[in-house]
């Protein structure tokens, strides 16, 4: 068992290994982590960890009413998370290695960040500027049969792709853009799905990565028909997930 201590980074949402994190980072308590990184060699891995928030705001209050009407400002590295932070996480991230960190100005970053391995998380340390946690690396089990099932999930992508470009008018990544590894495939469909939060936790931490591919068909399929048969969608773009706030 692999265990490592790193920079806590909860959000709204899910980061698989392979895929891009671009944060814009104006709270203090992460300005206080990035300012440490910067202290890492740059030829060194700058590493944080991301875990989807379960129970939480990403943004903690910083005046009355902020984010939601009933807030009330809140000031440390777990403001906003309860008085035990770590139930408020789900239980399985991603650590992520910040390829740019840029201060602006005004003390705010912009950070651009590439998740690399699945990790679980053990406890959570609130006692110093921003939160840290102890976490144990995941390996990426293969799983049987994982090559036929990517290739059935390549081929169910492209169809639910296709649905997504008729309805929002737009063209998507053409087939020989897609990856062909089981692993790769499997965390690229899983972050480029619409799809809620607890089925993306769901999809990162599975097992192996044939459970992973299996549980994506079914939502390919399922989410593909639905498509189908709606007369619209919503105006929100499809295709793309946000930038973090922060």
């Amino acid at each position: 068992m692999t265990t490592v201590r790193l920079p806590l980074f909860p959000l709204n949402s899910v980061l698989f290994p392979g895929l891009v994190l671009p944060l814009n980072v104006f709270e203090e308590r992460y300005r206080a982590m990035m300012r440490e990184l910067l202290k890492t060699p740059e030829d060194e891995p700058r590493r944080f960890a991301v875990v989807a928030i379960r129970d939480g705001h990403e943004v903690a209050a910083s005046e009355p009413g902020m984010p939601d009407p009933t807030s009330v400002p809140e000031r440390g590295p777990a403001a906003g998370f309860g008085a035990d932070p770590a139930k408020a996480f789900h239980g399985t991230g991603c650590i992520a290695d910040a390829a740019t960190i840029r201060e602006r100005a005004d003390g705010t970053f912009e950070v651009l960040a590439t998740g690399t391995t699945r990790v679980k998380l053990l406890s959570v340390d609130a006692s110093g500027p921003y939160l840290v946690a102890e976490l144990e690396e995941l390996p990426e089990e293969r799983g049987e049969e994982a090559g036929a099932l990517a290739e059935g999930v390549l081929r169910a992508f492209r169809a639910y792709q296709k649905r997504l470009a008729g309805a929002r008018e737009r063209s998507l990544a053409s087939g020989s853009e897609l990856p062909d590894e089981p692993a790769v495939v499997s965390y690229l469909v899983a972050a480029a799905m619409m799809l809620d939060t607890p089925t993306k936790q769901r999809l990162l931490q599975a097992p192996d990565t044939a459970s992973r591919l299996r549980d994506e068909l079914k939502l390919l399929r399922s989410e593909t028909a639905i498509i189908r048969n709606l007369p619209s969608l919503p105006a929100s773009d499809l295709t793309r997930g946000p930038t973090s706030l922060n």
